[in-house]
């Protein structure tokens, strides 16, 4: 018998809309790396003005972008702090020290918004036995946090510890259309306070791949050097930022959505036996909740999870799902009469 599985791994698993793949079929596409792709033009100008910046690159993924990023702020010795959760710092395969040659200095927050005092704090000035501080990692939505916004205050109190300091400020925006929607605060407003930013479009955005860097003209220049120097320079890639600009011009109202299902699953599993969730906590499409049952694991609890057709994943302590346009209203109520039957 073939399961239909509802698929809450991540939002990374959705599927481009028929529109996204007519609009690939039939892309203008010239050679990137050349500069005349004149979809990839487009898009980066849309991401550019979307965010407020002077210019943006089309990036393969949110990694190499945050790659780059760390790259055309820093030198190497320097050191860059960030939250001690963020994804940057945990997930991203230390492109900090391999290929920026910097050193993470992680600092505490409470759901991933760092206490302004804490970071000046680790503010550091160079001397023969310490690096300089130079650059300062932002991440909004917070994904180990749950999918939790980072608000607005906090990132103009960012931006004063910077200026104070000398430092600039790189947004991990892997989900900052999440935040906006959620908070109902402009992407362009967040944006304004630091000094780049990357979003990705391959999320619940729902286009197959990329992300898009965005900062001031002359970083961003340099910033295409340092793509081609890692090898993602493309060639007729405008196939892949058609879907893009959807992503940009027709994906982000709906977001909305899958927040309210989040929610809705939340609830439907908070107070079952082993489940340790609080709905009111989850404001975006991410649920992050421990999972403590006296007959049951974490990983045995995943499995039994998708022997009745819903794909989740296991984290340190407890479970991880996230909702996003292919699980709909079905699949969250599938997900909570799924839960209740194993736990009883």
């Amino acid at each position: 018998m073939t399961i239909r599985y509802s698929d809450f791994r991540s939002d990374t698993v959705t599927r481009p809309t028929d529109r996204m793949r007519k609009a690939m079929a039939e892309a203008v596409v010239g050679d990137d790396v050349l500069g005349d792709d004149p979809t990839v033009l487009e898009l980066e100008r849309l991401a550019a003005q979307t965010m407020g910046k002077e210019a943006a690159l089309f990036c393969p993924s949110g990694t190499m972008a945050n790659s780059i990023a760390v790259k055309m702020w820093t030198n190497a010795l320097e050191e860059v702090i960030v939250e001690e959760r963020s994804h940057i710092y945990n997930m991203e395969s230390t492109h900090m020290t391999f290929i920026s040659g910097v050193t993470p200095r992680p600092v505490r927050s409470e759901r991933g918004a760092m206490d302004p005092k804490d970071v000046a704090a680790a503010v550091r000035k160079p001397n023969v036995h310490t690096p300089q501080t130079t650059l300062i990692c932002l991440e909004n939505t917070h994904n180990n946090w749950g999918g939790a916004v980072i608000p607005l205050a906090n990132f103009k109190a960012m931006r004063a510890v910077a200026d104070e300091h000398g430092l600039k400020i790189h947004l991990d925006g892997a989900r900052i259309f999440n935040a906006s929607v959620a908070s109902g605060v402009p992407v362009r407003a967040f944006a304004d306070e630091v000094d780049s930013l990357q979003f990705c479009l391959s999320k619940g955005l729902s286009a197959p791949v990329g992300s898009v860097l965005v900062a001031g003209r002359e970083r961003i220049e340099f910033g295409r050097r340092l793509r081609k120097a890692l090898g993602g320079g493309m060639r007729q890639v405008g196939v892949l930022a058609a879907p893009g600009i959807l992503a940009l011009t027709e994906m982000v109202d709906r977001l909305k959505d899958d927040h309210i299902r989040a929610k809705t699953l939340a609830r439907g599993i908070s107070g079952l036996p082993g489940v340790t969730i609080d709905p009111a906590a989850v404001e975006t499409d991410i649920l992050i909740f421990g999972f403590d049952h006296p007959k049951i694991t974490v990983p045995v609890m995943v499995t039994k999870m998708k022997e009745q057709g819903i794909l989740a994943l296991a984290v340190s302590g407890g479970i991880r799902m996230v909702t996003h346009k292919d699980v709909g209203d079905e699949d969250v109520e599938r997900a909570i009469k799924a839960f209740k039957e194993i736990l009883g």
